[in-house]
């Protein structure tokens, strides 16, 4: 297909940002705006002409909101092809409008996951119309782009100004495979909730979901591609912490880092854990982190050049003048005060990420890797050996002194 001069939309939202402006440059372009509920209203209060879809299938929304786009001439107008003479008779018979341009984002699941709201809540969060509009536009990108969050309003933008208000096939091509890839996060997010209810560890199916974050520059190997992709979470950690100075994290400084973070969570008193290639140099407590630090170097001072250090407490201006001595590619902890910062700031390729708190050991997960063929999936360790867990397996017991 060429290029596909945009007639209609369809607008329906729940993230609102920049959807005014957007909106407006597609009625000044002419086209005719379809929308739903919140977002008709945000629209109409902004001065624009909207058609509610109501209006235009003739049918009101019912059983409060769960239906109101699924309807054959939202639905015909989106999927009906328009190289067909058979589609086009269908369409005029029925007197279905065709949809050129989708603009659906989906109700806020994850959100009001994280919120810890109801099940019922979260239930009524789990979006139907919106995954059905933005699959059928992208089925049918041919004929219909389809927009899934407003970082996309500027190419769109951009391509209907450049084309006189058409878009082009490689655009909406792209638009597709993010739509697909959209719905496929959504519908991940929703499983996994699911799953959680029912207390399951290892369901039948599964799929893995993730954001891009950051291309990062290459992966283990130079000839490696690599990104970083966060899965939602929000475990504090490498993949969510702020970096407040240094150059770009590379895969291995990520891997490193994480599971240096890791290790120094699981310690009560003050901890320092510096790691290199993913190998520990040395580890140890203290009783202020100065002291850990120092006792953790102390194991391996020569390794430790080159080394990804990580604190599990706020990184204090007496230890970031200790650790400023040592050549480090990283620094992790949970935070650092103004001494530190200003004394780490004269290193200035030193990467510095300040996570704001420390990861549960005790907290579940699943943890992932990639083997041939597929991939393996295990829960994350949250065991911890206390005292009375320990057994002499000696036939002489040790002395309290030994």
């Amino acid at each position: 297909m060429a290029d596909v001069s945009i007639a209609r939309a369809l607008i329906s939202v729940s993230d609102k940002t920049d959807l005014v402006d957007f909106a407006r440059f597609l009625a000044d372009s002419g086209v005719e705006i379809l929308s739903t509920g919140g977002s008709a209203k945000t629209l109409i209060d902004a001065g624009l002409t909207v058609i509610e879809v109501a209006d235009h299938t003739g049918s009101p929304e019912i059983l409060d909101g769960r239906v109101k786009t699924l309807h054959p001439k939202i639905h015909g107008g989106i999927l009906g092809r328009r190289d067909l003479d058979s589609h086009r008779q269908q369409m005029a018979e029925h007197d279905i409008a065709p949809i050129d341009l989708v603009v659906v984002n989906l109700y806020p699941f994850e959100a009001t996951v994280a919120r810890g709201a109801s099940f019922e809540d979260c239930v009524e969060n789990i979006d139907i119309g919106g995954p059905a509009l933005i699959r059928a536009a992208a089925k049918n990108h041919d004929h219909v782009a389809v927009i899934t969050d407003p970082s996309q309003y500027d190419a769109v933008r951009a391509e209907m100004t450049a084309r006189s208000g058409a878009t082009d096939t490689a655009l909406r091509l792209r638009l597709a495979e993010d739509a697909y890839a959209h719905t496929a996060l959504y519908d991940t997010m929703i499983a996994d909730w699911l799953t959680k209810q029912r207390g399951e560890i290892l369901p039948p199916q599964r799929t893995v979901g993730g954001r891009l974050k950051q291309r990062l520059r290459y992966g283990e190997n130079p000839h490696q591609e690599a990104g970083l992709y966060v899965d939602g979470s929000n475990r504090p950690g490498v993949a969510t912490a702020d970096q407040i100075q240094g150059k770009e994290l590379s895969y291995n400084n990520l891997n490193d880092t994480d599971a240096a973070f890791e290790l120094v969570a699981e310690f009560g008193d003050p901890a320092c854990a510096i790691i290199k290639h993913a190998n520990p140099c040395g580890v140890a407590i203290g009783a202020d982190l100065s002291s850990a630090y120092a006792a953790a170097l102390a194991c391996d001072p020569v390794s430790a050049f080159g080394g990804i250090i990580a604190l599990n407490r706020p990184l204090d201006g007496p230890t970031a003048a200790q650790i400023a001595d040592l050549f480090a590619e990283v620094i992790i902890a949970p935070d650092a005060d103004a001494d530190a910062r200003a004394e780490l700031a004269k290193k200035k390729n030193l990467r510095i990420l300040l996570t704001g708190d420390l990861p549960d050991p005790a907290a579940g997960g699943m943890m992932v890797k990639s083997i041939a063929g597929g991939y393996l999936m295990q829960s994350r360790d949250t065991g911890h050996i206390a005292e009375p867990d320990l057994r002499v397996a000696t036939q002489r017991a040790p002395s309290d002194d030994e």
